[in-house]
């Protein structure tokens, strides 16, 4: 805290008191806003939210971006269940 004393007679020095004022009425301006805020629990929820479809909006870019520009894995893989579905269908034609 600043010194409120003046130098003549131990008076408060006006300017400096109202400067204090000043600057505890914006701290608790910015307290109350930010208690508020924590309040404001839909708004909460909302902004969690979109940051999540964001983020999977993200992902699924980058899956696209990565399959786009690489495709022989995705065509492997392609490749490789249609002959894990074949071979089952075999083993199965020959239990029955």
């Amino acid at each position: 805290m600043s010194n409120v004393n003046g130098s003549a007679g131990g008076r408060p020095d006006v300017t400096a008191l109202r400067e204090e004022i000043r600057q505890t009425r914006a701290d608790l301006g910015e307290t109350v806003q930010a208690l508020a805020a924590k309040a404001d629990v839909k708004a909460r929820a909302r902004e969690q939210v979109a940051q999540t479809k964001q983020r999977a909006r993200v992902r699924v870019h980058d899956a696209s971006v990565k399959v786009r520009s690489n495709p022989v894995p995705f065509a492997a893989a392609l490749v490789a269940g249609a002959a894990l579905v074949g071979v089952i269908l075999i083993v199965r034609g020959r239990l029955k």
